[in-house]
């Protein structure tokens, strides 16, 4: 053999070594085990099979999950859209609004400040202002209430302050900052809570959050695609929220830092943080015992029960309750904490159980996403989440319809409420001026009944001897409405 023939088998040997490398590896990657915390395992393309399902038949815009084995980031993954309206796909690097998900990274910075001996969790917050909280403007309604003076950094971070979640939720409905019990003596989730331990933060350390968050947070983690200020490089790859009936929603770009939800980050980024949280790297180990040991026991049967004191037993059999930034409850498998991420058209959820050194993280651009929660997250952990507390209602299956059956129920219907149902582009659509509803797509439980998915409202089209459309039965939440069709 010549040395050109050697020279050339030789070539073709280390080719053909080199695509069986690439075979085996690509192979193996698509196997790759993810361990859950029952000791179960999943593999990567049975993970992505049951995402890609829970998508299509909940009908999700898109989603990220990020899953996290022995404390290491072990899957990344993007699904569907960024923006729906215009088919372009995210992928992992995709920046998502993380809402209230930059909660419990400001309360990290929080307990790290508490190392430093900067702040003491139990000490008094007005104490550490030049001037009493009434005097500053956004706290003005608190004149004549002293029992501001009773709220800490500890109780903002629990959510006992007392506030609503938000002033525009005031059950008064006077859009004005109250508190509505004694600070520290129950659980109310409350957004502006954490704002005023920001103010406190930023006068007692003189530096704004986004300052904080980079120096003790976002670069010690390698975070480097988030932050609490939109960022020009973010205009490269965002993504868009969608709203119940997949509609884009006009992105919000945050230009003042808010510790309660004016964040962005990646599904890989908030991992990091994730994996970091659950070894509370960067704080003492009396920090991160505190933060993660229970602050206040939870008794309410819904997350934003607004202010409500009623008693829910399942609460007690699983130990849920706050600690400082995160909810906490007991799985089968050891303690397990726990955030939700909620705004308009993004829902997101993380939940770690630090014991076997597991976590999951979900982003979700579509306001359906919370729907498929509790089932992914069991699907990925074996372990079923406070769901009902947390107000996430179970999708509901639906079929499709042919459009000349559709064509049937559109018109206008009428009585204690007026409803006008449309056709568009092979889906029904109802509106409803009478409750200010615009048009929101019906799903389909068979050719006659259907539901909406924005609220717990069924809707029974019924036909007379004819055969012809009559009447809309309307059961919406418990209240039954019979509407004849006009037209």
């Amino acid at each position: 053999m010549s040395f050109e023939e050697k020279s050339h088998a030789m070539k073709k040997t280390l080719l053909l070594i080199c695509i069986t490398a690439v075979i085996v590896y690509n192979t193996s990657a698509q196997l790759k085990q993810i361990e859950r915390p029952d000791g179960k395992t999943l593999s990567t393309k049975i993970i992505d099979s049951i995402v890609n399902k829970l998508l299509d038949t909940a009908e999700i815009t898109g989603l990220q999950l990020g899953i996290i084995n022995d404390n290491k980031i072990v899957y990344l993954h993007s699904y569907g859209y960024k923006n729906k309206a215009k088919k372009e796909l995210s992928d992992t690097s995709t920046h998502f609004y993380a809402a209230s998900l930059a909660k419990p990274l400001f309360g990290y910075i929080v307990m790290q400040l508490v190392d430093e001996g900067k702040i003491d969790l139990n000490k008094p917050l007005y104490t550490y202002l030049p001037k009493p909280l009434p005097e500053y403007d956004k706290y003005k309604d608190l004149a004549g209430d002293d029992r501001y003076k009773l709220i800490t950094a500890r109780i903002c971070l629990d959510h006992t302050t007392g506030f609503p979640n938000w002033r525009e939720n005031n059950p008064h409905n006077n859009n004005k900052l109250e508190i509505f019990f004694k600070p520290g003596s129950r659980y109310s989730y409350s957004g502006e809570g954490i704002n005023l331990l920001q103010l406190v933060v930023e006068t007692i350390t003189g530096r704004h959050l986004e300052d904080l968050a980079q120096e003790k947070i976002f670069k010690p983690f390698g975070m480097t695609m988030t932050s609490f200020l939109w960022q020009p490089s973010f205009e490269n790859n965002y993504a868009l929220g969608h709203d119940f009936n997949g509609d884009t929603i006009t992105k919000q770009r945050f230009h003042t830092e808010f510790a309660a939800g004016s964040m962005e980050t990646t599904v890989g980024d908030y991992s990091r943080f994730l994996a970091a949280a659950m070894q509370g790297k960067r704080l003492s180990a009396k920090a991160k015992q505190q933060m993660f040991s229970p602050q206040i026991f939870i008794h309410t049967k819904r997350q934003f029960d607004e202010l409500s004191a009623d008693s829910v037993p399942d609460n007690n059999a699983i130990h849920l309750a706050y600690g400082l930034g995160w909810g906490l409850f007991t799985s089968p498998y050891g303690k397990a904490f726990f955030k939700e991420g909620h705004g308009v058209g993004w829902v997101n959820y993380v939940i770690a159980f630090p014991d076997k050194k597991m976590a999951v993280a979900i982003f979700c651009n579509d306001a359906k996403g919370e729907s498929i929660f509790k089932e992914l997250v069991e699907r990925t952990t074996g372990v079923t989440i406070p769901w009902y507390w947390e107000n996430y209602t179970p999708y509901r299956g639906s079929v499709k319809v042919p459009e000349a059956i559709l064509q049937q129920f559109t018109g206008t219907y009428d009585g204690k409420l007026k409803a006008i149902v449309t056709l568009e582009n092979g889906r029904l659509k109802v509106e409803s001026p009478t409750v200010n509803l615009g048009k929101t797509n019906l799903y389909a439980m068979n050719d006659h009944h259907f539901f909406l998915k924005i609220m717990d409202t069924d809707i029974d089209f019924v036909k007379g001897p004819d055969g012809k459309v009559i009447k809309a039965v309307l059961d919406d939440e418990g209240d039954h409405y019979e509407l004849m069709k006009v037209k």
